[in-house]
């Protein structure tokens, strides 16, 4: 696994999550005082980026209006992608 930025627009959510608004606006404070502090993960299938964790966090850099997010990396075969779709 690796940690890097990623382009917000290059990270693919395939499924949908119900973010808790108070909890999006309280992280894009935080964000904005002090930065992100834990990265997000995301799965590379045949270099796509797939995200299936950090909703909360993934959803108050987009309305920041950050352009990357920090990620943590891994890795994957198709067929661990069709696991987290399943």
């Amino acid at each position: 696994m690796r940690v890097q930025d990623i382009p917000i627009r290059e990270i693919n959510r395939p499924l949908y999550r119900q973010n808790d608004p108070e909890k999006v606006k309280a992280l894009m404070e935080s964000i904005q005082q002090i930065g992100l502090q834990e990265p997000i993960d995301v799965l590379e299938v045949d270099g796509k980026y797939y995200g299936f964790s950090g909703c909360h966090r993934y959803e108050a850099c987009t309305r920041l209006g950050h352009e990357t997010i920090r990620c943590n990396v891994r890795r994957a075969p198709k067929s661990v992608l069709k696991m987290h779709l399943a």
